[in-house]
C-alpha cells in the first residue's frame, strides 16, 4: 500500500512524497538524481524494499517532478533541507538512505550531517562524489550566465557555489556508517574512477559493486542485481 503526501518545507513551498507501507521500524529513503524524480525506478526500489520488511520513501526535491520551486533553485543545500523535511516529517528512529547520482551526494551528506543520528547505512548508484562531473555545466554557465536544459529547466552560479561549499573531503573522516556504492564501467556522466577514489578514501566500511558494461542508467538486469545485491549486504550488517 502507498499513499502520497505533501510536506511543507520552512514555510517555502512543498515536497510531493509516497510512502509504501511495510510493517515494522526500518525504513528507506531514497534521493532521486540531479534531473530526475520519484517516479520510475523509485517506485521499483520501493517495492523492493517494503518486500525487505521497510517502510519505503520516495519524493520530489523542490524544483523537481510535483514538488514546488524551480529547478534552477534546487541546489545541494536546497534538496538538504528537502531530505531533513522529509525524515522529520515521517520521523522514523533509523533509515537507510539510497541515493542516485546527484542524490548519492545528498544521501553522503546528510548522513554525515542532520541525519548522522538516524541514518544506519547509505547505498549509493554512480554517486557524485567529485564536482568535476559538473565542470562542462560550470563552464557554460561561466560563459552565458546559466545553461537551458529541455523543459524549462537550466541552472545558473547558484548551483555551483552551493557544490563548492560541499565538499566530499569534508565526511572522508567523520562518516561512520556502512557504506555501498554501485558504478558501472561505461558511465559517460560520473566517473566509475570517482567512485573509486571515493570508496579508498572513506573511513568506513565500504561494499564497492563495478558492474563491467553499465552506463549512468543501468540495465534492468544490473537493477535487479543492485537491489538483491542491497537487500542481502543490509541483512547480513543486521541493518535498519
Amino acid at each position: 500500500m502507498s499513499e502520497r503526501y505533501e510536506i511543507t518545507v520552512e514555510d517555502d513551498g512543498t515536497v510531493a512524497a509516497v510512502h509504501h507501507e511495510a510493517s515494522g521500524d526500518r525504513w528507506f529513503v531514497c534521493c532521486h538524481g540531479f534531473r530526475s524524480d520519484k517516479s520510475g525506478s523509485y517506485e521499483r526500489r520501493c517495492r523492493r524494499a517494503v518486500e525487505a520488511g521497510y517502510d519505503a520513501v520516495r519524493f520530489d526535491f523542490r524544483g523537481c517532478g510535483e514538488s514546488d520551486g524551480h529547478f534552477a533553485e534546487s541546489t545541494l543545500e536546497s534538496r538538504l533541507t528537502d531530505l531533513e523535511a522529509v525524515l522529520e516529517f515521517f520521523d522514523p528512529r533509523s533509515c537507510v538512505l539510497f541515493g542516485s547520482s546527484f542524490g548519492g551526494a545528498v544521501a553522503f551528506h546528510a548522513a554525515g550531517t542532520f541525519a548522522a543520528e538516524r541514518a544506519d547505512a547509505v547505498v549509493t548508484r554512480a554517486p557524485v562524489t567529485d564536482t568535476s562531473s559538473f565542470d562542462d555545466y560550470r563552464e557554460a554557465v561561466a560563459t552565458a550566465g546559466r545553461l537551458e536544459f529541455d523543459d524549462d529547466e537550466w541552472v545558473d552560479e547558484r548551483s555551483f557555489a552551493d557544490l563548492d561549499r560541499h565538499a566530499f573531503a569534508d565526511l572522508e573522516s567523520t562518516l561512520d556508517v556502512p557504506v555501498a556504492i554501485f558504478h558501472g564501467t561505461d558511465d559517460d556522466s560520473v566517473p566509475v574512477d570517482d567512485s573509486l577514489r571515493a570508496a579508498d578514501r572513506l573511513e568506513t566500511d565500504v561494499l564497492l559493486q563495478v558492474l563491467e558494461g553499465e552506463g549512468h542508467l543501468f540495465s534492468a538486469s544490473a537493477e535487479r542485481r543492485l537491489l538483491e545485491l542491497t537487500f542481502a549486504w543490509l541483512e547480513a550488517y543486521g541493518v535498519g
